[in-house]
């Protein structure tokens, strides 16, 4: 199944270009789910009509669904939220104890186990996500990392101490403060269901990231943060959609100015990114309904098929030449100066601006030095000594 992540600041326009993509895919025959996860769904509104959490045929070959994060969450997190409850019930209420548990990024993560059932159904060739605004899903993308480095160094450790503890206590009011078995099941249960979102997300043959800009410098500025990130953490971007460009025909008196600065910016976005750029000018009207969204994907996409790969590649990728192993990230907009690279073990530690992210080496590098560290924009290689 064929996964696209729909991304971007937020106001540019992703639920409608989401849409636009769905109804532009049924069109070249796929089934297609639309999932939304961000927090402030829109797919109603763009549609005309509401969306609820459990799928609804909008158009001929394609289902919308609005995901209810603190719903998933509940119900992934059912038995660490009982044991929060009763560790905290003489100081919070239930409330309190649901907020302890939305980690950043965990929300984004449960929902996004919604990809992972409509794969299961086998009812669907393509789902495309009209995921929440760039920074969340930065946070997304970094909490497995967070979440595997508890699992290998300290979940097995804190069960066996459970274990070993529940007996002395048996009887006690303290008896409490110690998970159940149930609370290691769930946390359990919840790292396999989110490490198969991730596997889904890695996977570059089937899921790719298009990133949603507006021709305007801030946002382009961020867009090429996001680009980075997303390669740093593995994602493929494949295209960088355009949305409401001002028509030539806008030319003359007080947009002549806005013309000017936008085809500076359309320039800025064509250096900037290594994958197609698709345009779509500014509408007269607002786009609401299943006609005008599909008339919107007849210009975004022409008679292309919206849910084929629009580049090749990966972002991140190891090579052997000459003798020589080197990783490869793209990281397009990035100076040597905001990156730092570290090798603690068979784990690489890469910190890119303000994000950071650990990398586990296959066992063919695990153990081997780092000879050198060069950036050739927009790629980083990490050269590493040989054996």
């Amino acid at each position: 199944m064929r996964v696209l992540l729909h991304t971007g600041k937020g106001g540019v326009g992703k639920t409608t270009l989401a849409l636009a993509t769905a109804l532009g895919a049924a069109k070249h025959g796929h089934r297609v789910c639309v999932l939304s996860t961000d927090p402030a769904h829109s797919l109603g509104d763009a549609l005309g009509h509401p969306v609820g959490p459990t799928a609804r045929r909008i158009a001929e070959g394609v289902y919308a669904r609005e995901i209810r994060a603190q719903v998933e969450l509940d119900g992934a997190w059912k038995s660490i939220q009982a044991w929060l409850r009763e560790l905290m019930r003489e100081q919070a209420d239930t409330l309190v104890a649901e907020e302890l548990l939305a980690f950043p990024g965990i929300e984004e993560l449960v929902t996004l186990r919604a990809v992972r059932e409509v794969e299961e159904s086998g009812d669907f060739d393509v789902c495309v996500v009209d995921c929440a605004p760039t920074g969340s899903t930065m946070r997304m993308l970094r909490f497995p990392d967070a979440l595997r480095i508890f699992m290998t160094h300290f979940f097995e450790f804190e069960r066996k101490g459970a274990r070993l503890l529940r007996p002395l206590v048996r009887g006690l009011d303290a008896a409490r403060l110690i998970p159940r078995e149930e609370f290691f099941d769930a946390f359990e249960r919840l790292y396999q269901e989110i490490d198969d979102v991730q596997r889904i997300l890695l996977d570059s043959d089937r899921t790719s990231a298009r990133l949603v800009v507006n021709p305007t410098r801030i946002v382009v500025d961020e867009t090429r943060r996001s680009f980075a990130y997303l390669s740093l953490y593995g994602i493929a971007t494949d295209a960088v959609l355009v949305n409401r460009i001002l028509p030539e025909s806008a030319g003359g008196g007080y947009f002549s100015r806005w013309l000017e600065r936008e085809r500076e910016e359309l320039e800025e976005i064509e250096r900037s990114f290594p994958v197609p750029i698709r345009r779509v000018s500014l509408r007269p009207t607002e786009v609401i309904g299943i006609e005008a969204l599909e008339a919107l994907a007849v210009d975004l996409f022409g008679g292309a098929d919206p849910a084929a790969r629009m580049a090749e590649g990966r972002p991140i990728r190891i090579r052997r030449e000459a003798g020589r192993t080197r990783l490869e990230i793209d990281l397009p907009g990035i100076t040597k100066e905001e990156v730092d690279v570290v090798l603690k073990g068979s784990d690489l530690h890469l910190r890119v601006r303000d994000s950071r992210r650990s990398i586990s080496l296959p066992d063919s590098l695990a153990g081997r030095g780092i000879e050198g560290v060069r950036l050739r924009p927009p790629v980083l290689e990490i050269r590493f000594c040989e054996d």
